[in-house]
């Protein structure tokens, strides 16, 4: 015989010739020399040495544990007095029912959906990660889930998360902000054929993801087509003149057009217009002709009208000189002091003469 002791909280399970005999308690049992005895801390998890249906056929051990019975398409999150502490997949677990209390939850993984009571730090979890789907719609976004190819519901901002299962989960997202798309190099004719290219641009944004993802089949590409067909409807109308006349009214013409037809693709247009008109190197080597020509013109106008003003003025002027000869002679000496100004030195000659002739220039006849 061998004496075996058995110390507070330890559990000795006693195995003769490899079958389960019985449970050892606390305190001091004598065994026969053959018999196998396996020592177990009821602080720490259990982990049975043989099949669980073998040991909870003795009451003395089933009375000692609580089984988790966990199923194929299910997980259970274990907790240890309130704390979570791993994930316990399909099968049978049994954990000591004394000292420390376990607490299990099972979760079927056949609904995708995870309750929303649950502790989202759990899900962060390294040993909860493999079981779960995590997807994010930023502040920007708005989102629609689908399962299984059909419509479930729409989302708003946030990180949401499902059950990793058979179930085929796809989320699509739309940026909800206002974007801006650039259409370039449209080759269109003018009323009076005259071909050019045109640069549009639109700031736009989405406003029901719905129509835009579930009812329309590439938004941008059809966004895209319709402002181009409404561009050159626009340009169409119009003579090459009158475009450039009023590129400026091309804004509420297209907005004024196509807003249905955008809204029925679940956007909305905040603003738009042309950026560019390009014009072919002949058609472009035309209008500079005409442009000089028509700044020549305003030049030879201003010319003439200044020469007309100059003119009457020199009129007015020699008609009151004429009836005035004191306005006459200061005239006459305002050009002698002028010329005066621009003469360096002056060389006298003809003796007494020159008094008499500089007195009968400033002097009345």
């Amino acid at each position: 015989m061998k004496r075996v002791r058995i110390y507070p909280y330890k559990i000795g399970l006693v195995f003769r010739e490899g079958n389960f005999i019985k449970v050892l308690k606390e305190g001091t049992h004598w065994m026969w020399f053959t018999d196998q005895v396996y020592m177990y801390d009821m602080t720490q998890p259990f982990t049975p040495p043989v099949d669980l249906s073998i040991l909870f056929q003795n009451k003395d051990l089933s009375d000692l544990l609580q089984m988790v019975e966990i199923k194929d398409n299910e997980i259970a999150f274990l907790y240890e007095d309130g704390i979570f502490k791993k994930v316990l997949t399909a099968g049978r677990h049994a954990f000591w029912d004394s000292i420390v209390k376990y607490q299990s939850r099972i979760f079927n993984l056949d609904t995708f959906e995870i309750p929303e009571d649950l502790n989202r730090k759990i899900l962060m979890r390294s040993e909860v990660l493999p079981y779960i789907r995590a997807y994010t719609v930023e502040s920007y976004e708005e989102g629609l889930r689908f399962v299984d190819g059909n419509f479930v519901e729409r989302l708003s901002p946030g990180i949401y998360y499902s059950w990793k299962n058979q179930n085929a989960i796809v989320v699509l997202k739309m940026d909800t902000r206002t974007q801006q798309m650039e259409i370039s190099g449209q080759e269109i004719l003018t009323k009076d054929k005259a071909a050019l290219r045109l640069n549009f641009f639109v700031q736009y944004k989405v406003v029901d993801i719905e129509k835009a993802l579930l009812e329309t089949k590439d938004f941008a590409k059809q966004m895209y087509l319709t402002l181009q067909l409404a561009i050159r409807e626009y340009v169409g109308t119009l003579t090459l003149d009158e475009l450039l006349a009023q590129k400026e009214n091309v804004s509420s013409f297209i907005m004024e057009s196509i807003a249905e037809k955008i809204a029925a693709l679940g956007g909305k247009i905040s603003t738009c217009g042309i950026r560019d008109i390009i014009l072919p190197g002949e058609i472009k080597t035309i209008m500079n002709q005409v442009l000089v020509a028509e700044k020549r013109a305003q030049a030879n106008i201003i010319t003439r009208r200044e020469e007309t003003a100059s003119t009457r003025s020199l009129l007015n002027t020699a008609k009151l000189m004429e009836s005035n000869e004191m306005l006459f002679k200061l005239k006459e000496m305002e050009y002698v002091e002028k010329i005066a100004e621009k003469i360096g030195e002056i060389t006298v000659s003809g003796g007494s003469q020159v008094v008499d002739q500089l007195k009968d220039i400033f002097t009345k006849s």
